[in-house]
């Protein structure tokens, strides 16, 4: 199987209040915006390569619009939409937007907005900002905790086994972990990666019948200590803690969770490993065995298996599920998946 892409470009967020999700994100988080553009507001972080890798656009609710995927050339763009549309899906074709040129749009088959590009302007920073680390983008934020790059989406659906399949069968990208419930084969959670990554596409399972949601974005921070920088920072001005600082078992990074004004949850990592093994075989975790919380002496709060838009039902977790969602996809009667 080719792999077509190198990477996860940017996320096109919305959220009902844009100026008080993009304050948050300037001045508490350490982004920069770069564009404003037809009520968009497009921003970055220090060491972002390419212009920007968060676009906030206004909506009802907080979700996910568009998860952006760059290919490895211009012959993988037009390989992998071939494959896209053999496996019965029709997108759009679109001339490009701010920073990136020509695009495939399309819904995946689980609802997730998804875009496929291959040209895209990679950041160059004016004199003011440019770094004395001459392979650095920028210059690093003077904001304390602020993240280094975008890292990674964790969305939701009814069937991760299922949407983690289409993902690498279709568009080539690596499975690396699941996660099934202690008490039976019912997987609650996949890892994808397009590179060396342990995830840049997590899938969380979903008990609500509304497609495309979205558990969590996820930034980039170099060091275990700046995740606890960056926790106090946010203590101290008054943004409650979710879950964490802690380490998960699949991927091996230290993490933590927050939610911006939207609602929408915010995680930051650090560490982790690198897998180059082309021909890796997934493991399948469990909540006992520490999937989400590796030292597995943490209770995770409801809170965290909430996505979005909210539905009527709730998401799981790399930790697990609740005892509501956990009876549900237990029962005989309902269709779970395995």
């Amino acid at each position: 199987m080719s792999r077509y892409l190198s990477q996860i470009a940017h996320l096109e967020i919305t959220s009902p209040d844009v100026p008080a999700s993009v304050a948050f994100y300037t001045e508490r988080f350490g982004l920069r915006v770069v564009d404003e553009a037809e009520g968009k507001v497009y921003l970055r972080a220090w060491g972002d390569y390419h212009r920007y890798s968060l676009i906030v656009a206004s909506g009802d609710e907080p979700g996910l619009a568009w998860m952006a995927w760059r290919t490895n050339s211009a012959e993988d763009l037009e390989e992998a939409v071939s494959r896209v549309e053999a496996a019965g899906i029709t997108g759009t074709w679109n001339d490009g937007g701010p920073g990136h040129g020509r695009s495939y749009d399309f819904i995946g088959p689980y609802g997730h907005g998804t875009r496929l590009v291959w040209d895209i302007e990679l950041y160059q920073a004016p004199d003011e900002l440019k770094s004395t680390w001459l392979d650095r983008p920028e210059r690093r934020s003077d904001k304390a905790g602020a993240p280094r790059f975008f890292d990674h989406v964790t969305v939701a659906c009814q069937d991760p086994r299922g949407m983690a399949k289409w993902y690498s069968d279709v568009l080539g990208m690596r499975i690396m972990a699941y996660a099934d419930l202690d008490e039976a084969p019912v997987t609650i959670l996949a890892f994808l990666t397009t590179n060396e990554k342990s995830h840049d596409l997590g899938i969380v399972i979903d008990t609500s019948d509304r497609p495309g949601r979205v558990n969590h974005v996820a930034f980039w921070l170099d060091t275990h200590e700046e995740i606890l920088i960056a926790a106090d920072v946010l203590m101290e001005h008054g943004i409650p803690i979710e879950y964490g600082p802690s380490m998960h078992g699949i991927g091996e990074q230290n993490f933590l969770y927050f939610r911006e004004p939207s609602g929408l949850r915010i995680e930051l990592n650090s560490g982790g490993y690198r897998n180059y093994v082309p021909e890796w075989q997934a493991n399948t975790w469990s909540p006992a065995k520490g999937a989400n919380n590796i030292y597995r002496n943490s209770v995770m709060p409801q809170s965290m298996q909430e996505s979005f838009p909210y539905a009527e039902g709730l998401s799981g977790t790399e930790e697990g599920v609740s005892d509501e969602i956990k009876a549900a996809l237990l029962d005989p009667a309902n269709n779970g998946q395995s």
